[in-house]
């Protein structure tokens, strides 16, 4: 506040002269008073504007991100404990016909990742061994990419804060110009805080989302290398040709 009544009496003294210099510290100290009692609600509205949609649809959109995240990046959808079970059991009963049926049919990311060893052309060991890397990479990527639009949201949320104040801020002393600088120190701080409330509303928008972000990022990593380290056990005990042309399950 002290940064602000400098700023007001200063631009009432260039704008007003000498004289203007009392009634512009007497306004200052009234300001103080008037801008704590001013509510965020009546803040908000005063200050709303298309930067304002902007963050209010942002903001509903990273609490679809994060409840959506909440359903569905969870270890029961990536890494089921049904899909290793079946595998392991159809493996270890030779049924192979079984496992491709049970792959084709579940989502988990280790079925996905068996799924594409089985098919690959060829029917190799190395040539199984390379399509489920490529299909663990897609699989690693996919879900990272179902949280990245909460990193997007966080680190777009100040810029579109700190732009509505900047607009805020021209149109606050483009009316101080026209005004011919006789604007009272009241509407001047009135026009600042408006402008203000913009960045407060990004960085609200920013917070939880990077906060959001940061949590999903570290379970999906932490699910995503135990479910790599799982399909590369798994696809080793597929019974795949050798590269020689020899059945390893005959």
């Amino acid at each position: 506040m002290m940064a602000l009544d400098w700023l007001v009496v200063t631009l009432a003294q260039a704008g007003g002269g000498g004289a203007g210099a009392p009634a512009a510290g007497g306004g200052a100290g009234g300001v103080a008073g008037g801008v704590g009692g001013v509510s965020l609600r009546e803040l908000f509205v005063q200050s709303f504007d298309l930067f304002s949609v902007l963050l209010i649809v942002g903001s509903i959109y990273a609490v679809t991100v994060i409840v959506r995240c909440a359903m569905e990046v969870r270890a029961v959808n990536i890494l089921p404990d049904e899909s290793e079970r079946r595998i392991r059991q159809h493996l270890r009963d030779g049924r192979v016909d079984e496992l491709r049926d049970w792959v084709e049919r579940d989502g988990g990311f280790v079925s996905r990742v068996v799924r594409a060893a089985l098919a690959a052309p060829g029917g190799t060991r190395s040539a199984g061994r390379e399509a489920a890397e490529l299909a663990a990479s897609e699989e690693c990527g996919r879900w990272f990419r179902a949280i990245d639009p909460l990193n997007v949201v966080g680190n777009l949320g100040p810029l579109l804060g700190l732009a509505g104040t900047v607009w805020g801020m021209i149109i606050a002393f483009a009316a101080l110009g026209q005004a011919g600088g006789q604007a009272t120190p009241a509407a001047l701080s009135s026009g600042i805080a408006k402008a203000l409330f913009h960045t407060l509303l990004g960085l609200m928008l920013a917070v939880p989302s990077l906060l959001a972000f940061g949590f999903y990022r570290a379970r999906v990593d932490r699910l995503c290398t135990r479910a790599m380290v799982l399909s590369a056990e798994l696809v080793a005990m597929l019974p795949l040709r050798e590269d020689g042309g020899k059945d390893s399950g005959a």
